[in-house]
């Protein structure tokens, strides 16, 4: 492990969007591509919203979820893992919930997308759950290729890097 963070938040709406900026933040260190910082938090958005409307059913704000990530850099990629735990109501079939389309709220106009959203903005995924203690959701996100991705996710620092060595 290169680094790690850990965020605690209370289970309420309008954290989702500070829980998502903070592990897109988090994932700077990695030089990830604007596509790459878009999937994190759509995947991160997914999450935390799952934990607040299914978990606690969007109660009274009192719980918690938490978020833990780790950066990690090889010869050619950097890579992200994030840890989404709430403490809820937990999911009685887990195999049933990853369905495309299943959701327990249907009347409540879900779509019932959220893990298929998550695989998909995800290189890694995994779900583990136990009725009344929670759900903890696994991602990993795998950030660019060197020096040519780096560079084309920040052209302002590659123009200065040139200057300077001419």
């Amino acid at each position: 492990m290169e680094n790690y963070m850990k965020l605690e938040i209370a289970a309420k709406s309008i954290n989702e969007s500070f829980a998502r900026s903070a592990v897109a933040a988090f994932a700077l260190s990695l030089s990830p591509s604007l596509s790459e910082l878009s999937d994190i938090k759509t995947a991160v958005s997914e999450a935390v919203t799952n934990a607040i409307v299914h978990a606690y059913h969007g109660a009274n704000g009192q719980d918690k979820i938490e978020i833990e990530c780790q950066t990690f850099q090889t010869s050619t990629e950097g890579v992200l893992h994030i840890k989404i735990t709430d403490f809820g109501c937990g999911i009685s079939d887990v195999e049933e919930a990853l369905k495309p389309f299943f959701t327990t709220l249907a009347s409540d106009e879900r779509s019932g997308m959220g893990f298929t959203i998550m695989q998909t903005f995800s290189d890694g995924f995994s779900v583990t759950s136990e009725q009344g203690k929670g759900t903890c959701v696994t991602l990993t996100k795998r950030i660019g290729g060197g020096v040519a991705r780096q560079e084309e996710s920040y052209p302002s620092e590659t123009v200065e890097r040139e200057r300077v060595n001419a």
